[in-house]
């Protein structure tokens, strides 16, 4: 297999995305990777700012939901493998239905998360192939099913 395409998915409040691309490239790994947009407020008023403004809180969040789905679902349908962080400040409700996704069109799903969130998790878990704690984990598993070599 060429370049494998990994969809980063979730939390934005930390570096954990960087943390995985940087690890991935120093170990040459062949991985292009994509994420939905991280800036937070470009994110929430897209849809208002490209297709007009909404008075109704419902109907403005609804159009930037829609404006960021054309990438999301875009870039997961897209991927060989979705990686989706769960991180503890915040609920991440996106995160969650990108990981139903991803699992409904069958893409090999990893999941990353503190185990404190294992119990709230558990159904997201279970649609998992790995569930990890730390990103040097999703980059020995993207260097093991890529390589196919496990160090030991």
């Amino acid at each position: 297999m060429g370049t494998w395409r990994v969809y980063l998915s979730g939390e934005i409040h930390t570096d954990w995305r960087e943390t995985i691309m940087e690890q991935s490239k120093s170990l040459g790994l062949p991985v292009e990777f994509s994420a939905p947009v991280t800036d937070h407020a470009a994110s929430d008023d897209c849809g208002a700012v490209i297709l007009g403004d909404e008075s109704n809180k419902f109907w403005y969040d609804n159009k930037g939901a829609k404006v960021n789905a054309i990438r999301t679902r875009t870039l997961i349908e897209k991927a060989d493998i979705v990686v989706v962080r769960f991180g503890d400040k915040y609920k991440q409700w996106n995160a969650a239905f990108d990981a139903g996704y991803a699992s409904a069109l069958g893409k090999s799903l990893i999941v990353l998360h503190d185990p404190s969130l294992t119990h709230p998790l558990k159904e997201v878990d279970a649609a998992a192939l790995a569930v990890a704690e730390k990103p040097s984990q999703v980059v020995d598993i993207l260097k093991y099913v890529i390589h196919g070599q496990l160090d030991r």
